[in-house]
């Protein structure tokens, strides 16, 4: 029996393009299908990997359940607006195939809850549904995230979380659904900053209480933010700050920084830039040195320098394939599930909710569904 498993892309714009180029680099996937509503952008998408990669050309289709019906297909890579994951992901458990969303994991809480259970369901007929958050695949991401759940910076006791980049006037205008609460599901925080908000959340634990704003600044014919700032408690009484904006000309770096009372890191876009402790023996769970591998990471860093941005994207989402695959081959729970995708996309609901309602959101009220049927505006 072959080990290769089959994928079908679906949505080929430029995230699917970025899909199919990690996808092309695992040796035991093989792309073989693109669903796009619009022919002729699946067309553009099989030119361009029979052009990068030769090999065989993926079959076209203009909806999933017709790729499904007639091609060899394993896993389905869910690239469309983000509005739309939810329904082609339920669609996908009901053909029977394994599932790559890549994030957010919708728009909705109340669809997000709907592919949660699915995806409950989903494990017990031994399918893997995974979200891309693949930054929490990069090298300084485990080791902060070692450190921080090992006790090597003591208690943790607060997190910075910036995304200050610059989208312009253009990118918003190049697409109906960018910009918009339906399909776009948010601005600065939902589109661009869901990632670090992760990488917070998988560092300092489970979220409490929520306080935002939001604003929409420097852009025009736009539903959503293009600034937000937001304080997050955690359970374990840390505190965070979260800083997205597209307004940041001409675009800067994500940094996160990581504090406890026995050691601080920082990781400035996807590179360790600084990591101390008090605690030079600290190992994680699989007993090598937390403090080894950090050096180890900081000195490449700046060895690389200016070199940092090359292939990162595509790199990154190779990780996270390569988890995905092994744990369908393995028959385990993959390194990112739906549940923590969902957690993630909650917070992010809690920022827009604050900035909304004026309060401070109970991240419990995001959870159970309380305030779901309340529409979110920029605040401003």
């Amino acid at each position: 029996m072959s080990s290769r498993l089959n994928v079908a892309i679906v949505g080929c714009g430029i995230i699917g393009l970025n899909h199919a180029r990690a996808i092309a680099r695992h040796p035991d996937l093989a792309i073989t299908a693109l669903v796009d509503a619009v022919p002729a952008a699946a067309s553009a998408l099989a030119d361009q990997i029979v052009s990068e990669f030769g090999g065989e050309r993926p079959a076209e289709f203009e909806t999933l359940p017709a790729a499904v019906a007639a091609a060899a297909v394993d896993i389905v890579v869910i690239c469309t607006p983000s509005g739309l994951h939810v329904q082609l992901a339920e669609e996908a458990l009901a053909a029977g195939k394994h599932v790559v969303i890549e994030k957010p994991l919708d728009v909705s809480m109340a669809r997000a809850r709907r592919i949660l259970e699915l995806s409950t369901q989903a494990e017990g007929r031994g399918l893997v549904v995974s979200v891309i958050s693949q930054h929490r695949f990069d090298p300084a991401s485990v080791v902060v995230a070692d450190a921080a759940h090992s006790g090597a910076f003591g208690r943790v006791t607060s997190g910075i979380a910036s995304v200050a980049w610059w989208r312009s006037q253009d990118y918003y205008d190049s697409g109906q659904w960018r910009g918009t609460w339906e399909l776009d599901g948010g601005g600065a925080v939902m589109n661009q900053g869901v990632h670090t908000v992760d990488l917070l959340v998988w560092f300092l634990g489970r979220p409490v209480e929520v306080v935002a704003q939001t604003a929409l600044l420097a852009h025009e014919r736009v539903e959503v933010e293009d600034i937000a700032v937001a304080t997050v408690r955690f359970e374990s009484g840390a505190l965070a700050v979260v800083h997205a904006t597209t307004a940041a000309y001409p675009g800067g770096s994500v940094r996160i920084h990581v504090h406890g009372d026995r050691g601080s890191a920082i990781i400035e876009d996807d590179q360790l830039e600084y990591f101390g402790t008090a605690d030079p023996a600290a190992f994680d769970a699989s007993g090598a040195s937390v403090v080894n591998r950090a050096a180890e990471l900081v000195e490449a860093g700046e060895v690389r320098g200016g070199e940092r941005g090359a292939d990162r994207f595509i790199v990154g989402h190779l990780r996270q394939y390569e988890d995905v695959v092994d744990a369908i081959q393995q028959h385990r729970a993959p390194g990112v599930t739906v549940e923590d995708a969902f957690v993630s996309l909650a917070v992010v609901r809690a920022i827009y909710l604050s900035a909304t309602l004026g309060r401070p959101i109970a991240f419990d009220e995001v959870l159970s569904g309380a305030l779901d049927d309340i529409t979110v505006t920029t605040g401003a």
